[in-house]
């Protein structure tokens, strides 16, 4: 996969990877709306040990954001904490994630 040149006008030219795996776009696919774990997994039919890691790199790409149940707000939780709190919690698209969605070449 190879990495995007964006340009923007009086702006310093930027390498970005605008690109997605198949899991991921799947993964994202699910996150439009506020999802827990559980949830993911049923719609993806997928198990859990293929799930997180999935999970990780979309939060490493900023393109996923964890939601808390109680308060509905965003937390900020390290990659090492979500192995721990990923049941707990719930997972949102970031906006950043579904332009990432939207704009993949089918």
């Amino acid at each position: 996969m190879l990495a995007e040149q964006v340009s923007t006008p009086g702006k310093e030219d930027k390498s970005v990877d605008k690109t997605v795996t198949d899991q991921e776009f799947d993964v994202l696919d699910e996150l439009y709306f506020v999802t827990s774990f559980q949830d993911l997994m049923r719609n993806l039919s997928w198990p859990a040990e293929a799930v997180l890691p999935v999970l990780k790199e979309l939060m490493a790409k900023e393109l996923v954001k964890c939601i808390d149940p109680q308060s509905e707000e965003e937390v900020e939780l390290s990659l090492s904490e979500l192995d721990k709190q990923y049941k707990k919690i719930l997972f949102l698209a970031t906006k950043k994630g579904l332009m990432e969605h939207n704009s993949r070449e089918e």
